[in-house]
């Protein structure tokens, strides 16, 4: 599931469909287009990587009536490049509704391919490493809002870092790739650090989002499953129904199976 913000088109052409320009929202590097609008409920869309604050995350924009022609995958981009013109391609979008989807991701693991294969294999691919399940969004508006507010004391890491926590789970698998990439999301644990890293505790968003990362020894861990919740945070469960990755049963949390498929893409 993905946090995106949607952002209406005021300017039609003669024909009466959006004209505008999409713009890309930070320097990075071109990750992914995709030009087959049948291919993806999204549509035309551009997918741009960006390293900010030290924190590697991937900026969406979707629903583009065209992406510009000479635009390609590893192609450096400005802030403020046009990537396309906004648009209403992908799942059936009225033109009084055309927008642009916009959306800003962390990336999950770099073997999701095989990851992919091993869960699915009778189901077609057309977007590679950069499926919508190997993306996990972040609020926008959130993001936004805090810049705005913080000025140039803004850093996304810390943003990311701070963000409520939902659900806390234990994870019995050293292997963590994520915490590679984002290291900036680990935090200290000298017993993991003198006996060895056996496992993580992981502090999850709403949205799945391993905003916490915390290396755990094999005595911090304990005896029982592969994947262990410790803790809810009953008022943001409430509040954000939607991602769906614990379950109450009588007083006991469990993972769903959205939140088993989950950690085991994110420790795979």
């Amino acid at each position: 599931m993905h946090e995106g913000l949607d952002i209406k088109s005021i300017a039609p052409d003669a024909r009466g469909e959006p004209s505008d320009p999409v713009l890309a929202s930070a320097s990075g590097t071109v990750a992914y287009l995709n030009r087959r609008p049948g291919a993806s409920n999204y549509g035309n869309y551009a997918l741009v990587r960006h390293v900010i604050d030290r924190m590697e995350v991937y900026s969406l924009y979707a629903h583009l009536s065209a992406i510009q022609p000479k635009l390609a995958a590893g192609a450096k981009i400005e802030v403020g490049e046009r990537l396309g013109t906004m648009g209403r391609t992908g799942q059936p979008i009225s033109k009084d509704r055309a927008h642009v989807h916009f959306e800003i991701n962390v990336l999950l693991n770099d073997r999701f391919l095989e990851w992919f294969h091993r869960h699915y294999p009778e189901e077609r691919n057309d977007h590679g490493m950069f499926h919508g399940r190997n993306l996990l969004g972040i609020d926008p508006r959130a993001v936004l809002l805090e810049q705005r507010s913080r000025g140039s004391e803004f850093n996304l890491a810390r943003f990311i870092s701070h963000l409520p926590v939902m659900t806390r789970v234990l994870v019995k698998n050293s292997h963590l790739p994520f915490a590679t990439r984002y290291p900036l999301l680990v935090r200290p644990n000298p017993r993991a650090e003198r006996d060895g890293v056996a496992g993580y505790e992981l502090g999850l968003n709403f949205n799945g989002i391993p905003v916490q990362v915390i290396p755990r020894s094999a005595g911090e861990l304990g005896a029982g499953p592969r994947f262990k919740v410790l803790s809810v945070d009953e008022a943001e469960w409430r509040a954000h129904p939607c991602g769906k990755l614990v379950i109450r049963r009588g007083q006991a949390w469990s993972l769903t199976g959205k939140g088993e498929e989950l950690l085991d893409l994110i420790t795979f």
